[in-house]
């Protein structure tokens, strides 16, 4: 059986396979340096460090170059691969620089590489190990910049490809600032993807929904980034379903706009990755791609996926934010058609609070609906949900029904309605604080809204006028507080079915049809089912003939107790229901 443990080093590229050995004989690998093994390698940060025991050397200087576990979950290794390249070209089949000299012959080989023996090192055997460590050969004209890259096999199906290791200096040469490490902007394919393991711990991540999985889960809605090992560059990763584009913002505040913005575009087949700013809330102007390095990207199964590269500052780029600050994050997505993007169709996940890019590790939470937003449905929801339908149930219903010994229903229908029409203008009010003025996307829902707000005060100014009960004008205010009163509910319900539609309120669409209906119809039933007992007792007195008044007397007296438990009953089980409609409505509200 064929089998191969090797520890192989990369900057970052491809993976792409090639035949291994158990023994470590495995040059054919010194390109891309990926073990054949069947198997995708681990997409989770490494549980292994590369160091070396100087940062710059001299031609035919020797640097000890060491590979040790970092982690207790992997306290071992079989195999490895280790290689240097010269830095400021990072592509996947560059030619190995400098040659190894071996310190423990028994754990270790050299390798021929680039047609240069010694140009790798790789283990001799797949026993277990904890540390390895050899020695770098600087060869007579180096580069100016040498990155060590390595490969770490843990088991045959468990294994790291191309860890970015260590970059040493040559001295003397012109010195490239700190806060610029060398990089490329070629990009390339990722075989696997992403995963949510080491979200809070090695990396932060942004997920929706929450806890969600990209690895496992096609509909998970992904970003992650955590800080180089140099602690000069950080490494983002995004994915999600999106047939057009992905993107992400970072924001100093929840609005759109004056953010900066990171696309990931399907163009034809294959995913561009580009940075971009927003000026106000308008189209993204792209900007240089110089900013990003060590892209890679994937699309599978309707999947965007993209990895790159960002320094933490950037002193001279237009529009970029320093990632050692604090920032909201936005995640968007929508249609793009030959590498242009559109418009994103759902309202962005937000993050709760600012995040420090560069700051420790944490599982964020966020929201695609703002907390003022929310709200405003909530209260509305309460509002004609629960409230109005209540109290009108009341008036109709239990005028000569006595509660708690007294004829109560005039002054809850008044205190309730009352409390309705202030709760209605807070909540009329919410959107155009968050909005700052009118919404010209929210289609006719605001229109309605205004006109539902009108009218509710309108009734309210007419229950304050009515005329007395004995004047010849009641008839009149009856009328109109009734017509007024039943065109003010149907268009708050249209309101309401509109509402849930909202980008800025998106809750599943059938979830939120599916309880609507259901509120509807269990309305249209408690209402049904009084009016039809009601009319067969009216029909049961009326039966009684006039020569027998003891028994009419006897049967009312019946018919009203019958009357009142019954009410009470259809009562109580109708607020329950309304009760459980809102709270399910609410829930619904709280999960978007």
């Amino acid at each position: 059986m064929w089998g191969s443990y090797f520890l192989l080093a990369v900057l970052t590229g491809s993976v792409d396979l090639v035949l291994g050995f158990s023994n470590g004989k495995v040059s054919i690998a010194c390109g891309d340096m990926v073990p054949q093994h069947g198997h995708q390698p681990r997409p989770e940060p490494p549980p292994y460090s590369i160091t070396v025991d100087t940062p710059t050397f001299s031609p035919h200087d020797n640097i000890t170059v060491t590979l040790q576990v970092a982690s207790s979950k992997h306290s071992f290794f079989k195999g490895f691969l280790i290689e240097a390249r010269d830095a400021g070209n990072m592509q996947q089949h560059s030619a190995a620089v400098g040659v190894f000299i071996l310190t423990d012959p028994q754990e270790s080989q050299l390798l021929q590489c680039s047609h240069t023996q010694g140009s790798g090192v790789s283990h001799r055997r797949s026993t277990k190990k904890t540390h390895i460590q050899v020695l770098w050969q600087s060869p007579e004209n180096p580069p100016q910049k040498v990155q060590f890259l390595v490969t770490v096999v843990h088991e045959y199906k468990v294994y790291w490809v191309r860890i970015a290791g260590p970059v040493v200096s040559l001295r003397g040469a012109t010195a490239v600032p700190s806060t610029v490490p060398v990089k490329t902007t070629e990009s390339s394919a990722l075989s696997t993807p992403f995963s949510s393991v080491g979200c809070g711990l090695s990396k932060s991540c942004l997920r929706d929904p929450v806890g969600c999985d990209p690895e496992s889960d096609p509909h998970c809605f992904f970003l992650s980034f955590s800080t180089d090992e140099e602690g000069q560059s950080v490494v983002f990763e995004h994915s999600g379903p999106a047939d057009g584009y992905l993107s992400f913002a970072l924001s100093l505040d929840k609005w759109m706009g004056n953010d900066d913005v990171y696309l990931c575009v399907n163009d034809g087949g294959r995913v561009t990755i580009s940075p971009a700013s927003v000026s106000g809330r308008t189209q993204p102007e792209l900007t240089t791609e110089e900013d990003l390095w060590g892209l890679a990207w994937r699309l599978a199964d309707g999947v965007i996926q993209c990895r790159f590269h960002r320094n933490i500052v950037l002193p001279e780029a237009q529009g970029r934010f320093n990632l050692n600050q604090s920032y909201f994050l936005f995640l968007a997505h929508g249609r793009a058609d030959q590498g242009v993007i559109y418009k994103h169709h759902r309202q962005p996940l937000i993050s709760t609070y600012q995040k420090v890019i560069t700051g420790h590790p944490e599982d964020l939470l966020g929201s695609r609906s703002p907390l003022l937003i929310k709200l405003h449905g909530v209260l509305m929801l309460t509002v004609w949900m629960w409230m109005v339908s209540t109290a009108i149930f009341i008036t109709r219903f239990y005028k000569q029904s006595f509660l708690l010994g007294q004829r109560l229903w005039f002054q809850l229908h008044r205190t309730i309605m009352v409390l309705a029409v202030v709760l209605t203008g807070v909540a009329f009010s919410l959107p155009f604080i968050y909005r700052k003025g009118w919404s010209k996307c929210a289609g006719s829902h605001p229109y309605i809204g205004c006109t539902v707000m009108a009218l509710s005060v309108i009734q309210v100014i007419m229950g304050f006028v009515r005329p007395a009960l004995e004047s010849p004008r009641r008839i009149v205010f009856r009328w109109m507080h009734l017509s007024t009163g039943t065109v003010c509910q149907i268009l708050a319900v249209a309101c309401v079915f509109l509402g849930t539609a909202q980008q800025a309120l998106l809750i599943p669409r059938q979830r939120s049809v599916a309880l609507l209906t259901g509120w509807l119809l269990w309305i249209v039933l408690a209402n049904l089912l009084l009016l039809i007992h009601s009319s067969r007792l009216w029909s049961r007195d009326n039966s009684n003939s006039e020569d027998k008044e003891k028994i009419l007397f006897a049967q009312l007296e019946r018919n009203h107790g019958e009357r009142s438990i019954f009410k009470r009953v259809v009562f109580v089980v109708f607020f329950v229901g309304n009760t459980g409609f809102l709270a399910a409505f609410i829930k619904a509200i709280a999960s978007v």
